[in-house]
């Protein structure tokens, strides 16, 4: 089941973009103040897992918002960035 806004912890988020995003991560600007892309990135990473919670989708959601190095620039690179980390 997809992860929506209500199960993100942060409440700084600009929910006012609202593109579609769907499909796989791309080459796309990611923007991590973007809650629909955040949350793009979270679902998409966590497909990766038969078994993925709350608990795992905001532990995801602080390492985007806190630990993402700034040389980051894409959806794909994010993804890649958080798989390196399992």
């Amino acid at each position: 089941m997809p992860f929506v806004k209500e199960d993100l912890a942060g409440d700084h988020y600009d929910w006012s973009n609202a593109d579609s995003f769907n499909g796989s991560p791309s080459r796309r600007l990611f923007d991590r103040s973007n809650g629909n892309q955040v949350l793009f990135i979270i679902n998409s990473f966590g497909s990766l897992s038969e078994r993925f919670s709350i608990q795992e989708c905001r532990q995801v959601e602080e390492l985007i918002s806190a630990q993402m190095p700034t040389d980051i620039k894409s959806e794909m690179s994010v993804y890649n960035w958080l798989r390196g980390l399992r």
